[in-house]
């Protein structure tokens, strides 16, 4: 193995970006480098980690035991010695997102993403045209996406976090029922047996066809048909702009897509608990200026959102 003395940063730099890209030309791209100087920055961290790092899986590569080991570490290193170098970092006082040359992963589910990822992407490329924002949908793993470095901040209804990560509450959303404009459900009051007798397709990425919503009917001795399970609320609203099928979907989020697909959202005749949005983000990033401007950034969408008209009362 290589001795420690002769190790640099740049090897730490350009094994972060091997593992975040998955490429040897991707991760030349980012560094702006050839990729022939990629392929033997990649020599000499094999060397130094008496590991392949990566090794090829049909046309893709993929990182071994030890690489998924230390991706987390290395990411962390490589953060802390940039905000090092970084002018104002910590402060903010000298800090210019114009000049600012960074990628940020963000997890979020379809909704989010929908509803303030795009508006996000757009003022962040207006203030800062060096800033990519990689978004990832929410999956199995995200729970220690923001330990291991994965992602830098995830957004959505934050459940059990890790005992260091910072949770900040950025707004508070309803569940409302959505339908097509013309929608028998909508001629006359909307009451829980009503509700409960039309046909329903329901967001799952696991596919669960049961959920709050059957459990509160049940407590009234009432049962919906679930005909349909999709992955996301995107996915459902969709659907219910071409059947009959009752959805579900945010007050806020979801009203960007509402409008544009002609739908109408209605009160949903049961007690469902609200939707607390929050921002989480690992401690390391406490303090970074770079990471500090990214927040301001969502709270601003999020205030942008602006309050949305309720929908007319489901008499119970």
């Amino acid at each position: 193995m290589q001795s420690t003395s002769s190790l640099d940063l740049n090897l730490l730099i350009a094994l972060d970006a091997l593992l975040t890209e998955g490429s040897v030309t991707d991760a030349a791209q980012r560094l702006h480098l050839s990729t022939p100087a990629m392929s033997r920055t990649l020599a000499r961290i094999r060397r130094a980690l008496d590991d392949p790092v990566l090794v090829r899986a049909g046309r893709h590569m993929v990182p071994t035991p030890r690489a998924l080991e230390l991706a987390g570490e290395v990411r962390e290193i490589v953060e802390r010695a940039t905000a090092v170098f970084t002018p104002g970092a910590g402060t903010g006082s000298a800090f210019d997102p114009a000049t600012l040359e960074r990628t940020f992963t963000l997890i979020a589910d379809d909704a989010l993403l929908t509803g303030i990822g795009m508006r996000l992407l757009e003022r962040v490329r207006a203030q800062a045209p060096g800033v990519s924002l990689r978004l990832l949908p929410e999956g199995p793993g995200e729970p220690t996406a923001l330990r291991e470095g994965v992602a830098d901040l995830e957004l959505g209804v934050v459940n059990a976090p890790a005992p260091e990560t910072r949770v900040e509450h950025v707004f508070t959303d309803t569940n409302v029922g959505v339908v097509r404009r013309g929608h028998p459900l909508l001629d006359g009051e909307i009451t829980p047996e009503r509700f409960a007798a039309a046909d329903h397709v329901t967001a799952s990425r696991r596919g669960r066809m049961h959920g709050p919503i059957d459990e509160l009917l049940a407590e009234r001795g009432l049962r919906r048909r679930v005909v349909a399970s999709v992955p996301t609320l995107a996915a459902t609203l969709l659907v219910v702009a071409q059947t009959d099928l009752v959805g579900r979907t945010g007050l806020r989020l979801g009203a960007g897509l509402v409008e544009r697909l002609d739908l109408v959202t209605f009160r949903i005749p049961l007690e469902l608990p609200a939707l607390p949005i929050a921002q989480a983000w690992h401690p390391r990033y406490e303090k970074d200026a770079a990471h500090c401007w990214l927040r301001r950034c969502v709270r601003e969408v999020v205030r942008g959102l602006g309050p949305c008209d309720p929908p007319p009362e489901a008499p119970t």
